[in-house]
């Protein structure tokens, strides 16, 4: 007999919103296979006087692999056993990640609010030591060091890194999958070792002495990357109608990208600047190498320049109380400066996104 395959359409969920329309039963399951392996995991803990961490990792993550898993197999047979381990799986270590990520920055802002002042930014270093009180001395000198290097490998990577992402989006050459394939293997460059490589290239052959140009070279490098990926991506982004119109109507090739795709791409294009200034502004091994550091505020970039990131190594390495307070400052500084540069970039993305959605209504 021939099977007769039923091709009647399937009627569609009465509710757009399925988890509105759970019952019961299956909430009182989902909430007994979620708190009991919390309250025998507490137990065992207590029983055997184990860490948290240790009752987390070795005890409660099994224990709910095992109920959940249970509950899958119950209610979905075989597959449902490795769908709960994964989804159990996934937000234990995604809730791990982020609670160590706000116990850093928990720790960055209560230790480092202690050492914020109006002086401690402002001034200097010059006649300060590692005890002296934090009524005196400050980060200022570090602060304009930080901003003079990291402006101008920003300076330095902007045309190079637009370069980079025009010539993968626009272009057909056959360099391009070498020329991708070396950005791509940038991107993983170990900051020491583009601080090494300058400081080989150029201070210890006696091109240069140590300072805040040698930095920047440095820096260059781990910027580069970040720029040209976002920036390609970006480029990629802009619908190719916006290009192909303009060459309809007779523009040149070069007009049509600088007059219709690059300022269509030049929200991506200012996120991947930001970007790649938020990757770089706190790297401490290149500019150990390279930059070294002085107590006074200067503006000099071919000589000894200080930077924030060679404070906190320089104070923290002391161990006094005040010297490490300094360090803690420092970094409360470094981590406001991405912060701000990682909402501008939000806000530019947003600002994109909404143009888009207004240009689709």
């Amino acid at each position: 007999m021939e099977k007769v395959i039923d091709l009647s359409p399937v009627a569609r969920p009465s509710s757009s919103e399925p988890w509105k329309s759970a019952s019961k039963k299956g909430l009182l399951q989902v909430a007994a296979v979620s708190i009991l392996p919390l309250l025998l995991s507490y137990l065992i803990g207590s029983s055997f006087q184990l860490e948290a961490a240790v009752t987390a990792i070795v005890v409660f993550l099994p224990l709910q692999i095992a109920f959940v898993g249970f509950l899958g197999w119950k209610e979905f047979g075989k597959r449902g056993i490795a769908d709960g381990a994964l989804v159990v799986a996934l937000i234990f270590f995604a809730t791990l990640v982020l609670v160590l990520l706000i116990s850093v920055l928990w720790s960055v802002i209560i230790f480092g609010s202690k050492a914020l002042s109006l002086s401690f930014v402002s001034q200097n270093n010059v006649y300060i030591s590692a005890t002296t009180s934090m009524e005196y001395g400050g980060i200022g000198h570090a602060l304009v060091g930080t901003l003079l290097i990291v402006s101008l490998t920003t300076v330095a990577t902007i045309p190079l890194g637009l370069g980079v992402a025009v010539f993968l989006t626009e272009t057909r050459s056959k360099a391009r999958g070498s020329i991708r394939v070396l950005i791509q293997a940038m991107s993983g460059l170990p900051s020491v070792v583009a601080g090494l490589f300058v400081y080989s290239a150029l201070i210890v052959s006696g091109i240069s002495s140590y300072s805040g140009f040698a930095g920047s070279l440095a820096l260059l490098p781990l910027m580069l990357p970040t720029v040209a990926r976002i920036a390609e991506e970006a480029l990629r982004l802009v619908p190719s109608e916006l290009r192909n119109g303009a060459l309809a109507l007779g523009a040149p090739a070069y007009r049509a990208f600088f007059q219709v795709t690059l300022p269509a791409a030049k929200s991506g294009i200012i996120t991947a600047l930001i970007l790649g200034v938020a990757r770089i502004i706190g790297e401490t091994a290149p500019l150990i190498l390279t930059a070294s550091t002085t107590n006074g505020t200067t503006l000099n970039m071919f000589g000894a320049m200080p930077s924030l990131p060679y404070y906190i190594y320089e104070f923290l390495g002391n161990g006094f109380d005040t010297s490490t307070q300094r360090a803690w400052g420092a970094a409360l500084v470094i981590l406001i400066l991405v912060g701000i540069l990682f909402t501008i970039a939000r806000v530019l993305t947003r600002k994109k996104n909404l143009t888009a959605k207004k240009r689709k209504k």
